[in-house]
């Protein structure tokens, strides 16, 4: 039993220090060769960051275990929202006048949606995958095109630099020469396999041990050991002041899960869903997302009293998961 929960807490730092790796290459990489930071902080720090919950997703998958699939990628948006948002705001509140979150919250608001719908089906089979990967290509299309109008705004003097291209910022403070860059980027990739594999393994022999469904431990332990890069992204912006990027990071991490994640796992290994994620944690999750969309559209700063109620609120949702079992 010791060694299950070693495995996962093994997992879990090769998990944080290979997105960490993954990021700061790729990103390293892209500057070298002359890649805006639109697109740096748009796809490849969007991707980067959710590698965890890709790699944990696919492998559990593969594995036989869909449960911890899916419940790593719900679980992850919840705790996206709740816990790394609330923390964040409790640091320092955060200004919301970025108009170009807002639009990306109800991306958000319609993936979650469209998720919970498909969810009725009883399995994420590869046709689902397929669309939502298309949704992705629709999505990140719109989105380089609203930035690129938004760049020749700056270019003009009539708008401020976009969240995206902080988000390239917050991850080259420190630039790296192209060969360490290449190394940090497989290595990256590398403890990523490794410690996806120790976490599933770990998990999966814990729930087992102790009666949890592996559901459970999906939502918990592994959601949220795979949310590590976003939660390291939003303390250190939060510090910063950087309001827009965490913002940024969470609402655009909860869009990747949803149709990069689930769309790449559904794609190569159907997953099959639950009765409880179809009748309360998916729900969950839409009203959690519903509640983060209404904030950002009304409110001007989240506040520290908001941060406090979404602590709360994941507190309570996890004493909720562990008197289900």
């Amino acid at each position: 039993m010791l060694l299950d929960f070693g495995m996962v807490a093994a997992g879990l730092v090769l998990l944080f220090l290979g997105g960490e790796g993954l990021v700061r290459g790729s990103v390293a990489i892209a500057t070298r060769l002359g890649i805006s930071k639109l697109v740096v902080g748009m796809v490849i720090v969007g991707f980067g960051t959710s590698a965890p919950e890709l790699v944990v997703s696919l492998q559990a998958a593969l594995a036989g275990s869909p449960d911890i699939a899916l419940g790593n990628v719900i679980g992850s948006n919840i705790a996206n929202i709740l816990l790394i948002l609330g923390i964040a705001a409790l640091l320092t509140p955060l200004a919301n006048e970025d108009g170009g979150i807002k639009r990306e919250a109800l991306v958000m608001l319609l993936v979650a949606a469209a998720l919970v719908a498909a969810l009725w089906y009883g399995e994420l089979n590869r046709l689902i995958g397929f669309a939502l990967l298309a949704g992705l290509a629709v999505h990140l299309t719109l989105a380089f095109l609203k930035e690129r109008r938004s760049r020749a705004d700056i270019a003009e003097g009539a708008a401020p630099e976009g969240a995206h291209e902080h988000e390239a910022d917050e991850v080259t403070d420190i630039p790296l020469k192209l060969p360490i860059a290449i190394i940090a980027t497989l290595t990256g990739l590398g403890l990523l396999v490794v410690g996806a594999e120790l976490m599933v393994e770990g998990s999966t022999a814990i729930a087992r041990d102790f009666g949890v469904s592996e559901a459970v431990i999906g939502l918990t332990i592994v959601a949220v050991g795979t949310s590590l890069p976003e939660l390291a992204t939003a303390i250190v912006a939060a510090i910063r002041r950087h309001s827009d990027v965490v913002l940024a990071n969470i609402v655009g991490s909860n869009i990747f899960n949803v149709l990069a994640i689930l769309g790449i796992t559904a794609t190569i290994a159907p997953i099959g869903v639950s009765e409880r994620f179809l009748l309360i944690d998916g729900p969950i999750m839409l009203v959690v997302t519903l509640l983060a969309f209404v904030i950002l559209l009304r409110a001007r700063t989240v506040s520290r009293l908001i941060g406090g109620g979404f602590l709360a609120s994941y507190c309570g949702y996890i004493l909720f998961l562990a008197s289900m079992g």
